[in-house]
């Protein structure tokens, strides 16, 4: 099978919406000489195609080889003018930025006056809305205007606009540290993942100190403040201390509830910290917290004047409806969470073009705890079975050893051990791979390993022993995590006592049912 060709305008062109791509065309033809322009022909074979293929291009006999470089450049830089005109494109940083270019023009006409009245409105906008990466650059070139054209309508402004840059630039060097900071633990986390002992932990802690900045909160901002909270947040989930990431996702979810207009200025950031909030709820199993967020989150971006575009609406999608699973878990209302299903394909399919393909996995695995959960486990098995089969994909270690260690427990209730030392085997082979394994994973797959030579009359004491073994390692700092991807805990009570699971987790959080 041939590989597909990947394009970086051909993958422009196809994430244009209709009303973009009419835009773009009004935008071309504004003059009518453009209209039959190749770069026009370009665009419209581009559009019309459905992967990128240089023979189906050259076809056309309009445009040669030699020329399809240039061309796809100015078509590529064409459409990204067209897209910054785009009034749904519009917002304050991109007129903030449109404002210091037209001053930087008046300036070099010599019209110094109107560049400085221009610049003076830009400043005080971008202040107001925490873009002191341009406040800086508008002040700068302030500086350079006076330096050349002293107005001599203040005296001292010499003075006033040497405080306010280095003000501001203390400002962007401290954001710029909290900035790396948050940056370098993500960093940390996706290769090395959560500390797994006290060593790690003295580590990563000694890492963060060495590394926060010193500041005074009484002169931090908004945007101060928010990669303050991100670098607190990736340090708590390092750690594992799900209280803190609640108090820091907490904190960062407020700081847009008091400054609304951020919302709409930095909707990603909104969206990530409501994610984060959700997720250390969900940790923590505060279920009337969590279920406050979710429908605060629900309703806020349902809202007519929230920010939309595709990758927007793919967020919210992503979060939502991975959270209003995880509440079905919480609550252990797994038979009615199987409703929400449809709904997860369907926004699965509808935004294909922006959820990569790990998250999508996430869904399955997620859809496959809810068919274990009321017992269906031939559904589960399949939901499981698409996560492990995926050969193409670089997933997480930590979701492909419990999708394996999940779907033998579904083979095993579902009465399928015909192939079931096949695939202990399999994921054994898999487990050893895996460094650092956690003390429940060793656990179950010992259990899982003797299963074969245990009698029948004898198995619910191995569940009791599994279980006696398990239990100390869910108040484990290093060990807990592993109960949130699996709830084995609950499996084997189940078995023990003869409860259904949902049964059991109504009971523990208090739920009638």
């Amino acid at each position: 099978m041939p590989k597909t060709q990947k394009d970086n305008l051909f993958d422009l062109v196809k994430s244009l919406s209709k009303s973009e791509k009419r835009q773009f065309k009004l935008y071309v033809g504004r003059l009518g000489v453009n209209e039959d322009a190749k770069f026009m022909t370009l665009f419209n074979v581009l559009e019309k195609i459905n992967s990128y293929n240089e023979e189906e291009i050259l076809k056309t006999g309009v445009i040669q080889k030699k020329q399809l470089s240039n061309l796809k450049a100015h078509l590529y830089k064409q459409i990204l003018i067209s897209l910054r005109l785009s009034p749904s494109h519009q917002n304050v940083r991109i007129q903030i930025r449109e404002q210091l270019d037209f001053a930087t023009i008046l300036y070099h006409k010599g019209l110094y006056n109107q560049s400085l009245r221009i610049l003076d409105k830009a400043k005080i906008q971008a202040l107001a809305n925490e873009e002191k990466n341009i406040a800086y650059e508008i002040i700068e070139l302030e500086k350079v205007i006076e330096s050349q054209y002293i107005t001599r309508s203040i005296s001292n402004r010499a003075d006033e606009l040497t405080i306010e840059a280095k003000d501001v630039s203390r400002l962007n060097v401290l954001t710029s540290k909290l900035s790396n900071l948050s940056l370098q633990l993500y960093g940390i986390f996706l290769k090395k993942g959560y500390v797994k002992n006290d060593e790690e932990y003295q580590i990563i802690t000694n890492y963060f100190n060495d590394r926060m900045p010193k500041f005074d909160v009484n002169e931090l901002g908004f945007r101060e403040k928010l990669w303050l909270y991100k670098a607190y947040l990736w340090y708590s989930f390092l750690i594992q201390d799900f209280k803190s990431c609640y108090k820091y996702s907490l904190k960062w979810v407020q700081l847009f509830y008091q400054r609304e207009e951020m919302i709409h200025l930095n909707p990603v950031f909104f969206l990530r910290g409501n994610q984060y909030l959700l997720e250390a709820l969900f940790y923590i199993k505060d279920i009337n917290r969590f279920k406050e967020a979710l429908e605060k989150l629900e309703q806020v971006t349902a809202q007519k004047d929230f920010p939309r575009s595709e990758n927007i609406d793919s967020l919210i999608f992503l979060h939502i409806y991975s959270h209003k699973i995880n509440l079905h878990f919480m609550e252990g209302s797994f038979e009615r969470g199987l409703s929400i299903i449809p709904e997860v394909h369907a926004g699965i399919k509808e935004n294909a073009g922006t959820i990569d393909e790990h998250h999508i996995m996430m869904f399955y695995y997620k859809i496959a705890c809810l068919y274990f959960g009321c017992g269906r486990n031939k559904e589960c098995i399949e939901y499981l079975d698409k996560i492990i089969s995926n050969k193409s994909l670089q997933m997480r270690e930590d979701l492909m050893c419990f999708s394996r260690i999940l779907n033998l427990v579904a083979h095993y209730e579902a009465g399928e051990d015909y192939h079931l030392d096949r695939l202990i085997r399999s994921t054994y082979k898999f487990l050893i791979k895996m460094e650092d394994l956690y003390q429940v994973q060793k656990e179950m797959i010992k259990f899982l390993r003797n299963l074969g030579d245990i009698y029948p009359h004898e198995l619910k004491s191995e569940f009791q022993k599994l279980h006696d073994r398990l239990l100390p390692l869910e108040e484990d700092p290093y060990e807990r995590r592993s109960f949130l991807y699996l709830d084995i805990l609950t499996w084997l009570e189940s078995h023990i006592t003869g409860r259904s699971i949902p049964e059991i987790i109504r009971a523990k959080a208090n739920i009638e049912n």
